[in-house]
Parts: C-alpha cells; structure tokens; sequence
C-alpha cells in the first residue's frame, strides 16, 4: 500500500466518523489523530504543544477520541501514552502497524530484558526503559516484578544498579 492509499483511507476514516455523528471533527481532534498517526505514541504533554491549549483540555479531547474508539491509552499517570486504535489501522488497512505502535504486552518485555541480559550481561533501568519504550517508572517496575519472581538480581545501588540473571 503506497502512503497516498494510506492517507486516502485515513481520510475517508474521517468523513466516516463525521457522518455517523453528523459534525465536524474538532481541528483539535484532528491535529491529535495526525500527530499519532505520524509518531505513533505521544504523551498529552507532547500533544498540548501542537492544539496549543492546556494539558486539562487536551486530555479532555483525548478521552473523547478513545470513548470514540479511535485512541488507546497506554500506562497511567505523567507516564500515559496515546496511540491510535486498532480500528483506525484497521480501516486504513494497516494491521500490522498497530502491532508495531502499541508496544508490547508484560511477558514480551520480561523477555525482551533476559534477552538483553544474556546478550549483555546486565541491564540498567535506563536500557530497560529504552528498549521496550516504556517511562523510567514503568522499567522500574518491569525490573522489580522480574526480581520478585527470582528470575533477576540487582547488583549495586542508586543510579549504577544493574541487573543480572539470578
């Protein structure tokens, strides 16, 4: 599929969702979808630069695109992500996109960090964060559920903590 057909079935996604609510999608709105469409996964933060209003009122709009079923939201708290939904890539005929875009579930990163590990020898929090695209928060937590289950170890503390296969 050329990027032309995939912009084409973007738009027509549009039209479509404007016709079964009988208004204009909110420019917000669509400035929102864009941005996702072209960089995948963003933070309300990242989004409220490009509609220039408030985080409070982004995020208003973001939850109106997910009741709508055409945004996901990912994580909690400063950590939340938006990407958009498997509909959306669906109806642009793009399925394997979202698989691409919307991460990977708990166990993949489990994995994805023992196999670091024993490329590497150790992983730091930071590495962790960076190769499954999660917050520093969250790797925190990946690491610690890995720790609790026996399976890793830390070695160090603070900042030079690193992990190793128990």
């Amino acid at each position: 599929m050329s990027a032309a057909d995939a912009d084409a079935e973007f738009l027509r996604m549009i039209v479509e969702r404007e016709e079964q609510t009988g208004a204009a999608m909110p420019i917000d709105s669509l400035i929102i979808l864009s941005r996702l469409r072209n960089e995948r996964r963003l933070r309300t933060a990242d989004l409220a630069k490009s509609v220039q209003k408030p985080e409070t009122v982004v995020r208003g709009t973001l939850e109106k695109l997910v009741e709508a079923g055409m945004v996901e939201a990912h994580g909690t708290g400063k950590g939340r992500t938006y990407t958009l939904s498997a509909k959306v890539y669906q109806g642009a005929g793009q399925k394997a996109a979202y698989v691409r875009q919307a991460g990977f579930d708990a166990i993949q990163q489990e994995q994805m960090v023992l196999n670091f590990i024993d490329t590497h020898g150790s992983i730091k929090r930071a590495d962790a964060a960076d190769l499954c695209h999660i917050s520093p928060f969250q790797a925190t937590r990946l690491l610690n559920r890995l720790k609790d289950k026996g399976v890793i170890r830390p070695v160090g503390q603070g900042k030079g903590t690193r992990y190793e296969r128990s």
